[in-house]
């Protein structure tokens, strides 16, 4: 989930948490025309975001050879899931049942009943609170580094051009307030088309900074072992960090279902979003071994935790500029489309519980001058504020986008992204306890689970260890 708005993402999301489970072809008769490459294009852009700026900081502390190859195996254990959630899509046959199941929230509580369905939805509203945290956080860092990058051509690479990020984060979650006030996206595919290639723009720029760093260097920079740490224990943290901000980048389990909704038949739904899923995973993750890679061999033991706000790039300032403002357009957006379905939940939820109040359910027009008269309802107005308000703080409170990063992967990965897909294979594909399948997945899934446990330590301790510090 290294980039949270793709085409259409913003039905998407809404759809995670609506409260129905399953959907017959009669139901919602409605014409399929998706392709292999279009759902690529799905997957790569819900992929690709703010989270490859962090690879090249996880490649240097894991080293010339654990570092790419973790990047791999997390890329080979997200094909491997996404293979077991493509085949829940239909039921009972995964081929031509007559169930679809449109979202991931459709999925669990069709296969695994109201309890699992509560759990997702915790864990689903936590991503996307956290994902909105971790916008405003990389959004004022990038603002930030358009001034130091100006400050630094103007009086020199010595000069102390130290900025806080507070004022940039108070900016941002003010023009949050404003946009959240907006009904919904419905009709605005060009934001997702801005995003999209703001995303490749600014994470192309990075991948050839780096590379034409290494040229200029005239050497690959860097050690199998990684960056050297103070003692074995730090090391030991900053290892299980970089594991969750690689897992960070690498999961989108929980848009697959509404990808693979998209697609036509024949042949079957699932057969061509498993061969788009590999496709796109092995793009994404070539994408990401080269900025991995690019930016540790540029900089080795210096490597920065944003490859393009740590300022390990000075000129030509221009591009540096122009990629950190690409990164701030695609994250303005992109908060108020990963803010969506937490907004549309409550705000159903609210007029459920209330369905007599005024303050919940009534919208009143208001006329201001220079633009068009607009309709505000209360409990959109306070609970949206108090929402942007909330991430902003906590991203004062923790402006640490690393730590935060590692954090929010490791919390999601193994619950979002491995066990419930493996519990949901099981029931599709009636599979008994103890056979052969049953034991292998298993493991598969408790592996993964001791893997984010450390990971979330590592990072728990990287928060605390930056706070104090």
């Amino acid at each position: 989930m290294g980039s949270l708005v793709g085409e259409g993402e913003e039905d998407q999301h809404s759809s995670l948490l609506k409260t129905n489970f399953s959907d017959t072809d009669a139901e919602k008769p409605f014409q399929r025309t998706g392709t292999i490459w279009t759902a690529v294009a799905h997957i790569i852009t819900g992929v690709i975001g703010a989270g490859v700026l962090s690879l090249a900081w996880s490649t240097a502390q894991l080293g010339w050879i654990a570092g790419p190859l973790i990047i791999v195996v997390f890329a080979a254990i997200t094909i491997f899931s996404a293979n077991l959630l493509c085949d829940c899509y239909r039921s009972p046959d995964p081929d031509c049942g007559p169930d679809r199941n449109r979202s991931y929230m459709d999925a669990v509580q069709f296969y695994l009943g109201e309890n699992h369905k509560r759990v997702c939805r915790v864990f689903l509203i936590e991503g996307l609170f956290g994902g909105a945290v971790a916008y405003v956080i990389t959004s004022a860092a990038s603002a930030k580094a358009i001034e130091k990058s100006n400050c630094y051509h103007n009086q020199g690479h010595d000069a102390p051009c130290n900025y806080g990020e507070t004022t940039y984060m108070l900016l941002f979650g003010g023009v949050q307030i404003i946009v959240s006030q907006i009904p919904d996206f419905h009709n605005m595919a060009w934001l997702s088309i801005v995003a999209a290639i703001m995303s490749f723009t600014y994470a192309s720029i990075g991948l050839g900074l780096g590379f034409a760093k290494v040229v200029e260097n005239r050497e690959i920079k860097g050690s199998i072992g990684g960056v050297a740490a103070d003692s074995t224990a730090d090391k030991v943290w900053l290892v299980l960090q970089a594991l969750g901000d690689i897992a960070f980048a690498s999961s989108y389990s929980v848009i697959l279902l509404e990808i693979q909704d998209t697609l036509k038949s024949p042949p079957p739904e699932r057969k061509t979003m498993k061969k788009a899923s590999t496709t796109a995973i092995l793009i994404t993750t070539f994408f990401y071994l080269c900025c991995g890679c690019f930016g540790y061999a540029a900089f080795g033991s210096d490597t920065p935790g944003n490859l393009l706000t740590g300022f390990g790039f000075y000129e030509p300032y221009w591009l540096v500029d122009f990629a950190n403002a690409c990164i701030v357009l695609h994250l303005v957006g992109g908060y108020r489309v990963y803010s969506q379905p937490v907004f549309v939940f409550a705000e159903r939820w609210f007029g459920g519980k209330f369905p007599n109040s005024r303050f919940v359910n009534n919208f009143y027009s208001f006329k201001l001058p220079l633009i068009p008269a607009f309709q505000l309802n209360p409990l959109r107005l306070c609970f949206r504020t108090a929402y942007v308000v909330s991430s902003t703080v906590i991203a004062i409170i923790f402006p640490y986008f690393n730590q935060v990063l590692g954090f929010l992967g490791a919390l999601n990965f193994w619950p979002l992204g491995i066990y419930l897909p493996v519990e949901m294979y099981f029931v599709q594909r009636k599979i008994g306890a103890w056979t052969t399948e049953w034991v292998v997945l298993q493991s598969f899934s408790i592996f993964c689970l001791i893997v984010s446990i450390l990971a979330l330590i590592g990072s728990v301790q990287g928060l605390i260890s930056a706070k104090l510090s």
